[in-house]
């Protein structure tokens, strides 16, 4: 314990460290949660092409129709095209899935209640892998469009049982197939936006000529949101009109460099104030960045757009992943500081040993080296001179025992000053020049 608190700024920079390890933990497993957020890297697999992914959320005043999806499509593949993709023969390049908002009343022999109700189309189910506890998802390839998928709350109160797969019941009076039974997200945001209601899937071609769906809604809904908006102007008719539009569009796309997607789909999207959004960049350092930037006016909705529940969830996770990126910092500060000041602290240290040891050391080893190899080169030249001559055998012994660097300026024989040794043994000028 002395020991620790002797060296008090270590043992709180790993504590420290360990506590950043732990949020960036938590920070990349919020960002891995939801599958909603993933099809970018479903759609990538093992491939190199890179793909991006992004939600396009609507006014129901945008009334986008499945005609007007079908020419924003057409619009996207020709993007693709110019990009550089082969769009006639690579369908792998674009998918989509929209989906509308309504609620209505169910029945069955057994009980009956309210739902909310989802309709979708395209690929939906690629964008939202549910999981299926009995029979199959809907698909745009359905000869009829009466089959269903109900979640299992609504399951257990129409049938009392999860495995009811082809069993019919009343969805506002209009006879429906049951086509599976799927298990709602178990993750902290999807139960929280969820709300624990009840939810059914139906197709958008039948939700386009579902005359029987309710006029009456609640506040939450989207008719419901138009109603507290234009309280005076919305009548029955209009609800219904509004009921049958999508208001929620989702793009997986061929993404050459980042960037590409956005700018193509806000370039040429059909619908006006349209809240657009990043799903594949969207717990990125940057993005976080400007979440925190404008943290107060993202609270604000004020378009009158109606967020699907995995929207919701997302959003949450957006928040909570801040929260983690935010004490991540906070905690890593301390240690990267002090990992900078201890490398600095010794890059100091060492340029001084540098200087007043290492240094030092190696000009002497290396003026030794030169005059070995200049004493080798004139015994070579004058050999007879060399085999009669141990002065230098002496100087040699003067200069290791003194520690002189150059025992020449100190012996007036190794200057020349000595006639008969002048030519003998060479100056240390003379050394290096040989």
């Amino acid at each position: 314990m002395r020991k620790l608190l002797k060296h008090w700024p270590l043992t709180l920079a790993a504590l420290l460290a360990l506590c950043c390890g732990l949020c960036i933990w938590r920070l990349w497993a919020v960002s891995n949660l939801l599958e909603s957020q993933k099809a970018a890297q479903r759609w990538k697999g093992t491939g190199e092409r890179s793909y991006a992914q992004m939600t396009c959320l609507m006014p129901p005043l945008a009334q986008m129709t499945l005609d007007d999806i079908y020419k924003f499509r057409g619009e996207m593949m020709q993007k693709l095209k110019g990009a550089g993709y082969d769009i006639e023969n690579d369908r792998g390049l674009y998918a989509d899935a929209w989906s509308g908002f309504a609620s209505a009343k169910v029945s069955s022999g057994r009980q009956s209640g309210e739902a909310n109700l989802i309709a979708v189309g395209g690929s939906f189910f690629d964008f939202h892998p549910l999981r299926l506890l009995s029979g199959n998802y809907l698909s745009p390839d359905d000869v009829m469009d009466d089959r269903v998928l109900l979640d299992s709350e609504t399951a257990w109160l129409l049938f009392g049982a999860y495995d009811v797969a082809g069993l019919s019941f009343s969805l506002e009076g209009v006879p429906m197939v049951v086509a599976g039974v799927y298990e709602q997200e178990k993750d902290v945001f999807s139960q929280s936006a969820y709300g624990g209601g009840k939810c059914i899937y139906m197709s958008f071609s039948a939700y386009q000529r579902f005359s029987p769906i309710r006029t009456e809604v609640q506040d939450n809904s989207i008719a419901g949101v138009i109603t507290n908006l234009f309280p005076d102007a919305v009548t029955s008719s209009f609800q219904k009109e509004v009921l049958r539009t999508a208001v929620c569009y989702e793009i997986v796309m061929a993404e050459p460099v980042r960037g590409f997607a956005y700018s193509s789909v806000t370039d040429k999207f059909p619908a006006k104030n349209v809240v657009f959004v990043e799903n594949t960049y969207r717990f990125t350092a940057d993005r976080l960045l400007t979440l925190a930037k404008h943290l107060l006016t993202r609270s604000m909705q004020m378009g009158g757009i109606y967020f699907p529940y995995w929207e919701n969830a997302a959003r949450a996770a957006e928040d909570r992943a801040l929260i983690w990126a935010a004490c991540a910092l906070v905690t890593g500060a301390f240690p990267v500081a002090l990992v900078i000041y201890e490398l600095i602290r010794n890059a100091v240290r060492g340029k001084k040993k540098l200087e007043q040891d290492v240094l030092p050391s190696a000009r002497r080893k290396s003026r030794e080296l030169v005059r070995e190899q200049s004493r080798r080169r004139w015994e070579r030249r004058h050999p007879e001179e060399a085999a009669n001559d141990d002065s230098y055998l002496a100087e040699e012994d003067d200069f290791f025992k003194n520690g002189s660097e150059n025992p020449e300026s100190e012996n007036p024989e190794s200057r020349g000053d000595n006639p008969e040794k002048k030519d003998a043994l060479p100056t240390s000028e003379e050394a290096y020049l040989l």
